[in-house]
Parts: structure tokens; C-alpha cells; sequence
């Protein structure tokens, strides 16, 4: 593949929004069981317990989401405070099915019949209230998971187009220098020739420092003829220049062969079917 110098105006005014939807199938249980809850003017420790369903484990953990959003706490704060008051034991269904009464009586003194009672009562709708609880909490994190994963699922559309079934996905390869983690080895991850790292910036975890420190690890593991491409996107970056010129800088100097957004995919599409033919996969 011909070495080009790629520019930082190229990348940036290549860049789009990464879109995903924040309902997944927990989230829409989470609103079912919500909209099951009764209009009254009082609630009480039984309201509590009709909330709570522990025939399996998903079915409570969908219980507990909903304890959370009624009293206004992130899943680890609500973590914290039954583990605080319960002891040790555990905060899931076993400890619930061993001793209920305790758990109820845990969940009524955080406040959760309180909470129940001015929630529906409010206006406007009540369950709107949650809905939006539920999306700017766990939403917006299933909203960064499903931008990266959208990212690996776009390159590896056109990955499995090019190479069929020759690479591993999401796997640790074998560098010449030792093991490191990478999106997608080709044709394997023994002896990968290319490499391919995605990041949607604004996606879990992928904050700056572990950006780079992924790529930077990548490079020093990878053998020197062996091609590092990075596929990334996300408007946050314009936030970021300068951050994203570091990664460009990378490439400028020749540790990353070519960096891709989604609107580059016929060239990532022409790129890859020239490495084939170059590396003889």
C-alpha cells in the first residue's frame, strides 16, 4: 500500500456522529416493570415487596435498577448502601431469598416507600420522570458501549468482505516484542501482518489516555512490517484536537499506517484489498 502523510483537516472533516440507542432489552424490562407499579396516593413495605421479583437472577437485577431509579442512585451508590446496611452476605438474590424481611426492611429505611409515593404522585407522568433517570444513567453508558461496538461491527463488515474468515476478532496477538490486545489480528493473531484497532471516542471507557496507551501498546508489541490500522470517529474529537493530532502524529511519522472513519470506508474497503494482495493472504 502506497505511504501517504494524512493531515489533520483530512481526518477532522471526515468526522461524523456516532449513533446509538440507549433502550436495550434490560432497559425495557427495567420500563415494563416500572409501568406495572399502581397509581396510589400511599405506598407502603408491601408496595416494596411487589417490586421485588426474585424468580431468577436477571428478573432481580431488573428489580434492584428499579429501587435504584426510584430513590435517584447510580448502580454502585445503591451497591454501597445495602452493602453499608445489610453486612456482609452479598446485596443479590440469594441474600434476598435468605432473609427478605431484613432486605425490605433495609430498602424501606433508604427512603424507597417515600420515594415511591412522591415519584408517582408527581406531575407530569411519573414514569417519564424514571424513563429519563434510566437514559442519562445506565443509557448513557449502554449508549457508549454500542459506539464502540459499532465501530468494530463497521470494520469487521468489511474485513470479513475482504479476507473471509482469515482473521481473529477482539483477541491478543503475538508481537515481536510480546503479546498485545487488538480489535482484530489478520490472518491470525500467531503471526498477524495487519492490525486493526477501533475507537469511538465518547464510548465506555475509551477516554484519552487509554486511547493512546492501547495504540502505543500495539505498536511496540507489533513486528516493524506488520500494518497498524486505527478506525475511529465521534464529533467529541473536535473537542479534543490536540489529542487527536497526537494520533495523527503516529501516523505521520509511520508507527500507524493509515487512521479511518466511517466515511472512509471505500478506502478502507481499497486499503485492505491492497495489503492482501501485498502480504499474499
Amino acid at each position: 500500500m502506497r505511504v501517504v502523510h494524512q493531515s489533520f483537516d483530512q481526518i477532522i472533516d471526515s468526522l461524523s456522529p456516532l449513533e446509538a440507542d440507549w433502550m436495550d432489552d434490560m432497559a425495557e424490562a427495567i420500563m415494563e416493570r416500572i409501568q406495572d407499579v399502581p397509581m396510589k396516593a400511599e405506598f407502603s413495605r408491601d408496595d416494596i415487596a411487589s417490586l421485588i421479583d426474585a424468580k431468577d437472577g436477571p428478573s432481580f437485577q431488573v428489580s434492584k435498577f428499579c429501587v435504584g431509579l426510584f430513590l435517584g442512585f447510580s448502580k454502585d451508590k445503591l451497591e454501597v448502601e445495602l452493602t453499608d446496611r445489610l453486612g456482609s452476605g452479598g446485596t443479590g438474590i440469594k441474600r434476598y431469598q435468605s432473609d427478605q424481611d431484613a432486605y425490605l426492611d433495609v430498602l424501606a429505611d433508604l427512603g424507597l416507600i417515600d420515594a415511591m409515593t412522591t415519584t408517582v404522585n408527581t406531575i407530569p407522568v411519573w414514569s417519564d420522570i424514571l424513563k429519563e433517570r434510566l437514559r442519562s444513567g445506565r443509557g448513557s453508558a449502554i449508549q457508549g458501549q454500542q459506539r464502540g461496538r459499532g465501530l468494530e461491527d463497521f470494520a469487521e463488515e468489511i474485513i470479513k468482505e475482504v479476507f473471509g474468515a482469515a482473521y481473529e476478532p477482539r483477541c491478543t496477538f503475538q508481537g515481536a516484542a510480546g503479546p498485545a490486545k487488538c480489535d482484530f489480528a489478520i490472518p491470525n493473531k500467531g503471526l498477524p501482518f495487519i492490525l486493526i484497532e477501533s475507537k469511538g471516542y465518547g464510548a465506555t471507557g475509551s477516554k484519552m489516555s487509554d486511547i493512546i496507551g492501547d495504540l502505543d501498546a500495539i505498536i511496540a508489541a507489533k513486528r516493524h512490517d506488520a500494518s497498524l490500522l486505527f478506525i475511529t470517529d465521534g464529533l467529541t474529537w473536535k473537542a479534543r484536537a490536540n489529542d487527536l493530532r497526537k494520533i495523527i502524529q503516529r501516523q505521520n511519522d509511520g508507527r500507524i499506517t493509515r487512521i479511518y472513519t466511517k466515511q472512509m470506508h471505500d478506502q478502507f474497503r481499497s486499503d485492505l484489498l491492497t495489503l492482501k494482495n501485498e502480504y499474499g493472504i
